[in-house]
This record gives structure tokens, sequence and C-alpha cells, in this order.
């Protein structure tokens, strides 16, 4: 390159000022052809270089986040290890354990590769470890020189979560020493980050309050602060505000998280959890379409069989389409889970990360789902009973009190043996009646009762039950997702208590049910009669014209959208 000309030197162009005429022309145009062709040979030059280099958007780190993980391995197993913390950031434990093997491969003596390792094995959230398996990794762990105090730090942390006593006390072993970690290292936004992640793998779904996690919330948003790319940062942040009165808090960190990790379909679905509890329907549908299809190229690229698709996106994409009143589409998904699950059979295998996941695993609440939100009453029973379709087990509650609540609703006397069925399971369920599983069954014995007894006209024993279930309801923890009993307790109430002639009531429990469950299209419906009904016109408009909103994308002939426009039409004109 040239070098720039002292100070107080006169440029090129002024030095060819000094000469006259076409011998000075000439100077100019030779230097100009000269710089011309130095600056492409340059540029060429720069060009091979960098067709040899992948983008940045390519990157390993890029398409997963960004971090900054400093350990003492090779700087060859390094990379595989921030790939592998990464992912595990997403909650992709299969691409997470590769990674850190192939960084304890590189780099056998790499001590924070069997960490990672081991940490692939438990899933927090889910209330899942494989301490055997991690065990197993830990065991290759051995004293060295070449260990950092850091690092050591972790390594003792994540000996804890696999130590003595039951998963919940190791979980709270390994929570205090990762919050000494925090504390220690207070620059290190990993520490941070795996600090909130452990006082959520602390939280119980018979816990009561959300300090923790809004602990762990304020932690991961600090970690966004310092790294806006950070997944896990924005990852838990989702997470800790998951439910209808703090999801608006994690609203930022749902909008950037899948363009965080667009590698990770988790990343991709993980924003629909705020979407869902804000009741924002066409970027829930939307996450969780991203989510699934983007599983299914992963799975498929792999030569991965069926059951590592993300089926958890697949059930949100059907609760997503039926609030939107997109029938058609929702028995598309419906459709594409029957055949994936004819298709896998009896399969039962294991996914990577140890853990078996059936095709069938939430089939029941996709046909329940699609069943309720449709009304379609009289698919109750076809869908349990799909030629070719294994089912695990179809004794269990919930399609036994689906096709009981089609049959209430039909006035069937049906329904009174399944609810004898879901009674006898109830007994059965006594030995753990507090369990979160026990009192979202406990629940919908109740309405499955209330519901037989209103078909009938009794609706004094119907309302009784109704308080009681929804009694139950509050005292569990705030919703997170699509609802565990298919059929909201209020939601089920203001329908009884409607149909009771009891609008003034029903309007009350519309509005709970919409308090927990955002924007659901049958509270909006049951909140708009009930005004209706109580001559509460101007709250009729607004919940029709809410319904209206929501089901904007919804099959056209749909007859409480032809409901919802007739009376805010009328409304109009008054």
């Amino acid at each position: 390159m040239p070098k720039k000309p002292a100070s107080g030197s006169p440029s090129l162009a002024k030095a060819s000022d000094h000469r006259s005429g076409s011998a000075g022309k000439g100077f100019r145009a030779v230097i100009s052809r000269r710089h011309i062709a130095h600056a492409t040979r340059l540029l060429l030059l720069v060009a091979f270089l960098l067709a040899g280099l992948p983008a940045v958007a390519d990157t390993p780190q890029s398409r997963l986040g960004k971090i900054d993980f400093p350990t003492s391995g090779l700087e060859h197993a390094q990379g595989h290890f921030l790939r592998g913390v990464l992912a595990l950031h997403s909650f992709w434990y299969e691409e997470a354990l590769t990674a850190f093997r192939e960084s304890t491969r590189a780099d056998p003596d790499f001590m924070m590769g069997y960490w990672g390792e081991a940490m692939a094995h438990n899933h927090p959230i889910w209330e899942e470890q494989d301490a055997q398996a991690a065990r197993k990794a830990l065991d290759h762990i051995r004293e060295s020189a070449k260990i950092t105090p850091r690092e050591r730090a972790y390594l003792n942390a994540v000996r804890l979560l696999y130590g003595e006593g039951d998963k919940f006390a190791r979980d709270q072993a390994y929570a205090a020493a990762m919050e000494h970690l925090y504390r220690d290292y207070p620059e290190d936004l990993e520490a941070a980050s795996f600090y909130s992640l452990s006082l959520l793998g602390t939280v119980r779904p018979s816990a009561r309050g959300v300090r923790r996690q809004i602990q762990a919330g304020a932690i991961a948003m600090e970690v966004s602060r310092k790294n806006p790319d950070h997944p896990g940062a924005a990852h838990y942040t989702i997470h800790a505000f998951d439910d209808p009165d703090h999801a608006i808090l994690a609203l930022p960190a749902a909008r950037i998280y899948a363009e965080i990790a667009p590698e990770a379909h988790h990343a991709r679905h993980m924003p629909a959890h705020i979407f869902l509890q804000l009741g924002m329907w066409p970027e829930a549908a939307a996450s969780n379409e991203s989510g699934w299809t983007t599983s299914v190229d992963w799975a498929k690229r792999k030569g991965l069989p069926i059951n590592h698709r993300d089926y958890h996106s697949l059930h949100w994409l059907l609760y997503s389409y039926l609030q939107q009143g997109r029938y058609k589409k929702a028995q598309d998904v419906l459709t594409l889970k029957q055949q994936d699950m004819k298709e896998a059979g009896d399969d039962k295998r294991v996914t990577e990360s140890g853990y078996e996941r059936p095709v069938s695993l939430l089939y029941d609440e996709m046909a329940g789902a699609f069943v309720v939100e449709t009304q379609r009453w009289d698919s109750a029973a076809m869908l349990w009973d799909v030629p070719g379709l294994r089912l695990e087990d179809r004794s269990k509650a919930l399609p036994i009190f689906i096709r009981g609540l089609a049959a209430a609703m039909e006035g069937r006397p049906e329904a009174d043996k399944h609810l004898a069925a879901l009674r006898a399971l109830g007994r059965k369920r006594s030995a753990k009646p507090h369990s979160h599983r026990g009192r979202t069954e406990e629940i919908m014995e109740l309405e499955l009762n209330a519901a037989t007894l209103s078909s009938k006209g009794n609706y004094v024993k119907a309302i009784a039950l109704m308080k009681k279930a929804t009694a139950v309801d509050e005292a569990m923890p705030p919703p997170s997702g699509p609802p565990d009993t298919v059929k909201p307790a209020h939601e089920l109430f203001g329908d009884i208590l409607l149909h009771a002639g009891r609008p003034t009531e029903a309007a009350q429990q519309f509005l709970t049910a919409l308090a927990r469950h955002p924007n659901r299209a049958r509270s909006l419906l049951g909140a708009a009669r009930a005004a209706a009904k109580t001559g509460d016109s101007r709250g009729a408009v607004i919940a029709y014209s809410k319904l209206l909103q929501v089901r904007a994308q919804g099959d056209a002939e749909l007859p409480e959208l032809r409901e919802a426009r007739a009376y805010v039409e009328q409304a109009g004109t008054r």
C-alpha cells in the first residue's frame, strides 16, 4: 500500500500540479492506472481469501448465538466445546452431547468437555435426568494442573448435581453451588446464565409463588443487557416469565430468541410460550410452524427416526390454529400426527440424549383440544379408534374425560359410563392426590360430573361442583401453555351458568378465564354471549369484536363468526 505522505510534503496530486502540458496529464494518467490496477489486485486477493472463509452468519457460534467461555482446553477442542454450550442453552441436548464428545475426542485431557457431557444429561425444566450416564462422563474427570480455579468450581457444582440424595435435594445443592460461582466470578456470563437456569430447575409444579422465577428472570435479563446475542439469557427469561401475569416482561426476549439461535428448533418454538400467554395467535402459530419444520429438517438431515421431531411444537401449533379458527389447518396437523404414529408403530427408540420419546406422545392432548375447540363432539370416539393407530394406553384419564364430555354435551347416556371410569382412576390416584397430575385429573373428574349433571338440568349440583373445580384450579401454579385439562374450569363454569340462565355470574367466570388464558376464543365467545344476555351491549360488542380479530384468519363458514358479525353490525345501527 502507498505510504501516507509525511507532514509538510506535497501529495501526489499537488506534485502533479507542478508539471505542465501533456506531460503532466500523462503522469497523472499513469499514476491513476497503476493505482487502479493495484487496488484491483488487492480486491481480488481479499475476495479470494474471503471465499475460503464461512460467512459470519454460518459460523457455529452465530447460528446458535454468541458466548464467551474461555477454558484451559486446546484450541481445536474449544470450538466443539463452545458449540456444545450454545446447544445446551437452547436445550438441544442431542447436538450438545455430540459437540462435547467431539471436544474430548480432540483433547482427552479437556475436563470441561466431560462437564458439558454431564450437563447435557440434565433437563431441569422438564425434571428429567439420566444420572447414570452423567456419572459415567464425570468418571473421566481427574485432577490436572491445567484446571483453573474457575473451572474447578464448575466441576464441583456438577458433581453435586449428580451426588447424593433425591433429585430435588441435588437440584438445590447445585443451585447453591452455582450461586457461589456467580458471585465469585461476576464477569462470567456463563456462571450467571447457568445460575439462572439452576434456579428454574428447583421450581416444582406444586410450588406456590413465583419468587424464584422472577429472580432467575432478572439474572437472565442482565446477561442479555451485557450480551444481546446470548441464547441462554433470552431462553431463560422466557421460562422465568412464562405465565399470563408476567409474560409481557419476556416479550422482548421472545421477539429475538429465534433470531439469536435459528439453527435450534427449540429456539424457534420457545417464543410461542410468551405469544400464547399474551394471546398473540398469529405470532404463536408462526413460531410453532418454524420450530416444527426446523426439527423435521434436522431429523431428516441426520437420518434420525421420526421420534426426534418436535411434537411439542406440533401440539402448540394445533392449539394456535384452533384459537384462530383455522380448523382445516388444525385437522391437517392432527392427520399428520396420526400418520407419524402409524409409521412409527410400536417403535419406542430412545433419542440421542437418552430419553424415550414415543411418537404417540401428546396425541391425547392434541385430539382432545381438537374436539373441545371445534365442538365436533361426534369425533371424540373416532379420534381414539383410528385404524392402524397405536396408542400406549387407551384408558388414560384425558381420553376418558374428552369422550365423556362429548357425550354430556350431546346429552348421551354414555357420559355416566365415562364418569364411572374416571372415578375409578381417581381412586387409584388417591396415593398422590396433591401432585400436579393428580390435581389436574381431579379437576377433569369434577368437570365431567358437572357437565353430566348440567345436561340433565341439575344445575344446582353442577354449579357446586364447578366451584370446587375452579378452586382447585386457582390453587395450582399459573397456567403455562395450552390448558392441562383441555377445557379450562372457569370457561366450562361460565358455559354451565349461561345454560342455567345466570348470565351475570357467567360473565365473571369468562373474565377470569380470559385473565388466565388471554384471548382464548371460546372464552371470548362466552363473554360476548353473557354480556349480550345481561343487556351489556357495549361489553358484547367489545368481546365479539375481539373474537373477530382473533379469528381474522379463521375458516369462513364458522357459525360463531357469523354470530359475531351480525351482533356488531346490528349494534352499530342502533
